[in-house]
C-alpha cells in the first residue's frame, strides 16, 4: 500500500514573499482611518447619550438666583428618576401644573408626606424649622402658608429667589408623573461652570443685590408682579420654550 507525502507545513504556512510589506503612504492613511472611525463612534456614543439620559437647556429668568443665572446654560438627568428617588434640594425641571405644554424649573423643597407650613418665609418640616443656606438673606421674603400635608406621590417646590418666584405656593404641588429631569451641571457661561447642588449664601457677589428680574408679569387678580424661570431646550433644528 502506498501512502501520500505528508506535506503540512506547506498548507499551514504562507511564503513571506506573498505578503508586500506597508508602504509609509499606506500606514499614514490606515492610521487616518482608524483615527475617523473612533471620533464617528465617539460622537455617536456622545449623542446617544446626550438624546437619552442628558438633555442641554438654557435658563431665562432669575426665580433660581443665585445657583442659576439668566442664559445660563446646563444639563438635565432624564433618567435618574427612573432608578433614584426624588431628593429634598434636588433643583427638578417639571411639566407646569397648569399648562402641561410648559416646563418649570425649581427646588424641591418637601416630599410625600412631609408636614409643611410656611411662616413669613421661614419654611418648617415636620415641626422642624429648615435651614436654607442657598436662599441668601437679600432674596428672602415674608410670605406664609398654611400648614397642610404633602400628598402622596407630589412634591412642594419653590424657587431660590423667594420674593419673586411663582412655584409651589401658588399653583400648589406638583405631581410625581410631571418632574421629568434633574438639573446636573451647569456648562455655560464659564463663570458659572459647575454642578447644581446646595449654595451657600456666603460670598454673594454684590451684583446679585442690584439685579432687576428680567422676566414678569403682573397678576390680573392682585396687582403683584410675578416673576418666572424659562428653559429653553437646544435642538438641533428647532427649539422649544418650557417654563418653571
Amino acid at each position: 500500500m502506498s501512502t501520500l507525502p505528508q506535506d503540512t507545513a506547506a498548507s499551514e504556512v504562507s511564503p513571506l514573499s506573498a505578503t508586500t510589506p506597508p508602504t509609509e503612504k499606506g500606514a499614514a492613511s490606515s492610521g487616518l482611518g482608524l483615527w475617523v472611525r473612533d471620533l464617528l463612534i465617539s460622537a455617536a456614543v456622545s449623542i446617544l447619550i446626550i438624546l437619552f439620559l442628558y438633555q442641554p437647556v438654557r435658563v431665562e429668568g432669575t426665580s433660581m438666583l443665585p445657583r442659576l443665572e439668566d442664559h445660563d446654560r446646563l444639563f438635565i438627568n432624564k433618567f435618574v428618576y427612573h432608578i433614584t428617588s426624588i431628593e429634598r434640594g434636588d433643583v427638578v425641571v417639571f411639566h407646569y401644573p397648569r399648562d402641561p405644554e410648559k416646563s418649570y424649573i425649581k427646588r424641591v423643597i418637601a416630599l410625600p408626606g412631609d408636614r409643611l407650613r410656611i411662616d413669613h418665609g421661614q419654611v418648617w418640616l415636620n415641626g422642624k424649622a429648615l435651614a436654607e443656606s442657598y436662599v441668601p438673606e437679600m432674596y428672602r421674603d415674608t410670605r406664609s402658608y398654611a400648614e397642610t400635608v404633602i400628598p402622596d406621590d407630589c412634591y412642594f417646590v419653590m424657587g431660590d429667589h423667594r420674593s419673586i418666584s411663582s412655584d409651589s405656593r401658588e399653583f400648589g404641588v406638583v405631581e410625581r408623573d410631571l418632574i421629568y429631569g434633574k438639573a446636573v451641571f451647569v456648562y455655560w457661561p464659564a463663570k458659572d461652570v459647575g454642578e447644581v447642588r446646595y449654595t451657600s449664601s456666603s460670598g454673594i457677589n454684590e451684583k446679585y443685590r442690584q439685579q432687576v428680574p428680567a422676566i414678569g408679569h403682573r397678576d390680573k387678580l392682585t396687582g403683584d408682579v410675578q416673576y418666572i424661570q424659562l428653559i429653553e431646550v437646544i435642538g438641533m433644528s428647532s427649539s422649544k420654550k418650557l417654563r418653571e
